[in-house]
């Protein structure tokens, strides 16, 4: 039997997930979501559909096999796709569904964490691109673990001194 404040915590995570995604996506100037960084680096749409695979993975944990990696398609419909796998482990952890061969924690020091440090690199895209994500307390941030959607409220509190060129 799983633990349901950890399963609760971990929906919560997805959901600060969600919001962190979509605050580094709102606003994109237009060429942002094909920005090639140079190096190697992934384009923002090429992580949005890497973010689904590794939540994809995750998943696999529930309902077993593999997650075919995701290539870039139509960008509003990969977003969709991401939210959509979003729920759908969301949902899984509050209906208590049972998983194989991973614990709460390895999910959150695994694919979660991973996946979170893919939303951190869009906000650092969007600073490389010339258009910055304006900073805010994350604290005060409306996240609730219902809300794993693309739809997501504006920053609670926003840096009120926050200018573009501040780094």
């Amino acid at each position: 039997m799983h633990d349901p404040i950890k399963n609760e915590m971990l929906r919560h995570f997805l959901a600060a997930l969600a919001y962190r995604t979509q605050k580094a996506l709102r606003d994109a100037p237009d060429g942002f979501v094909s920005f090639d960084a140079g190096h190697g680096v992934r384009t923002p749409h090429e992580l949005i559909c890497h973010m689904r695979s590794v939540l994809g993975y995750a998943r696999t944990f529930f309902i077993g096999g593999t997650y075919d990696r995701p290539t870039p398609d139509v960008f509003e419909d990969d977003i969709n796709a991401f939210h959509e796998m979003l729920e759908d482990l969301s949902g899984r952890f509050e209906r208590g569904e049972e998983f194989q061969g991973i614990t709460e924690e390895k999910f959150l020091q695994g694919p979660f964490s991973d996946a979170m440090t893919h939303a951190g690199q869009l906000a650092m895209l969007r600073r490389l691109h010339e258009a910055p994500v304006p900073s805010e307390n994350f604290i005060y941030a409306d996240v609730s673990a219902k809300n794993v959607f693309a739809d997501q409220p504006q920053p609670a509190m926003p840096d009120a001194d926050w200018t573009p060129d501040q780094k």
